[in-house]
């Protein structure tokens, strides 16, 4: 557990119901308070960069010090609001809780502070607003981003003939199967890229991507049956699978070392290409593998062209659990995490995410917009049509019973795509009017 100081922003106006703000309470409020800050990152180095950002609070506004918890998990925060023991702020990896935590008032509703302190929600793009509120409700602030794109062997590319990274979904699928080599029992050696559902990030939501596809209409339902992106997506998938043998790829999967160690297949050669976020580019570094690698955004499919350039974007998000004991203070720190210019780029910098402002990943002392293999991320970031999986009350469990859905069906368990998908639909909006 880290004791950091931190401080105060400035606002003045009132609320849409009239009554103060925490803008309003806390404006010229100098009066010493501690307020307790949970946050799920838990590495020595993570930490001590979040504490470096505290830090710089403290050095601004000395009166409001920071206990911060490091380590926590969505349950535990959860556990605490129905306990009554909540933090005064708690920052999450998973944006798929913020749905139920807008819905039920287990995290409040920030609207009317942004609009008292003139928070520039521009600054943020849409994709992230997106997974920061629901129902009309913003109960969370974007605090760094994970953004996804493709990484590819320079080495096996050259040796291949392939002489640029794929841009259409054709293309990926010719280039995995001309980087694909075979041992001589027909086992997979080195795959060219693995379509395989659930290995690493290939996943649902990061594939359907590159079609396109709305997971939800616009009355918040389930459209995995009624948009063609589903089960062009799902062919595409199935097809490769196929062409490798699922039987194989299931095994080459399961021989995968762990993701996150210095023997991620990729870093050793044995994946020729794979969409992975933009920290993999810390991990190689950090791992002292010797790939020889270059980034580029995830291909769109061939109908899509418009769609190269843009890609799936996630990432943490902050805000003030309902109970918190002192909402003034923990406001104004959620603001400096998430709209202060020096706060996102310090720590973006440090940790290797991309940061959730435009000013941020403008300014000119953001060194990672240096390095040409993460700026691809920045730029997939920037780009209008990136997209994200929306927050919804059920906690993201439209996603889960996709990626169940999915795996049957690349298992050839599933005979008739569409009746499959319809299926997915019936069974996402009982899962969604459950979440209201």
């Amino acid at each position: 557990m880290a004791l950091v100081a931190a401080g105060v922003l400035v606002a003045t106006a009132c609320s849409a119901g009239g009554g103060p703000t925490k803008a309003d309470t806390g404006a010229n409020d100098t009066t010493p308070v501690t307020i307790t800050f949970w946050h799920g990152f838990s590495s020595p180095h993570e930490i001590a960069s979040v504490d470096a950002v505290l830090a710089k609070f403290h050095q601004k506004y000395p009166y409001i010090t920071v206990k911060s918890v490091p380590g926590q998990t969505d349950d535990k925060v959860n556990q605490a609001i129905r306990g009554g023991t909540a933090p005064d702020v708690d920052a999450s990896f998973n944006a798929n809780n913020v749905g139920g935590w807008c819905s039920t008032g287990a995290f409040e509703d920030l609207t009317a502070d942004i609009a008292a302190d003139h928070v520039d929600m521009s600054q943020i793009p849409k994709a992230v607003q997106s997974y920061t509120a629901f129902g009309g409700k913003r109960c969370t602030m974007p605090w760094l981003a994970d953004t996804f794109g493709l990484y590819y062997n320079k080495k096996l590319f050259a040796a291949a003939g392939i002489t640029s990274p794929p841009k259409t979904m054709t293309e990926l699928a010719a280039d995995a199967r001309k980087l694909t080599t075979f041992n001589a029992d027909g086992s997979i050696r080195t795959a060219g890229f693995m379509p395989y559902l659930g290995a690493y990030q290939m996943l649902t939501e990061h594939l359907v991507t590159s079609w396109g596809g709305s997971w939800l209409k616009a009355d918040g339902t389930s459209n995995v049956g009624a948009d063609p992106a589903f089960a062009a997506a799902m062919t595409w998938q199935k097809n490769l699978v196929d062409w490798f043998g699922q039987a194989k790829l299931a095994k080459f999967k399961a021989g995968m070392p762990d993701e996150f160690s210095a023997q991620n297949s990729f870093e050793t050669g044995n994946l020729a290409m794979m969409v992975d976020g933009e920290w993999r580019t810390a991990f190689i570094k950090n791992d002292k593998s010797t790939v020889d690698y270059a980034t580029a955004p995830m291909p769109a499919a061939d109908t899509k062209p418009q769609l190269y350039g843009s890609g799936y974007v996630g990432g943490n998000v902050i805000g003030i659990p309902r109970g918190a004991k002192h909402p003034d203070a923990a406001w104004k720190l959620v603001k400096f995490l998430t709209t202060d210019t020096d706060a996102v780029t310090t720590l973006a910098d440090a940790i290797g995410n991309v940061p959730t402002t435009l000013a941020a990943l403008d300014s000119p002392s953001l060194t990672l917009s240096k390095d040409p293999e993460f700026a691809t991320f920045l730029e997939v970031f920037k780009n209008p049509l990136t997209s994200t999986t929306p927050a919804s009350a059920d906690g993201g469990a439209y996603l889960t019973n996709y990626g169940l859905f999915a795996n049957k069906w690349q298992t050839g368990q599933i005979a008739d795509l569409q009746a499959g998908l319809r299926a997915v639909d019936k069974q996402n909006n009982a899962a969604l009017s459950l979440g209201q």
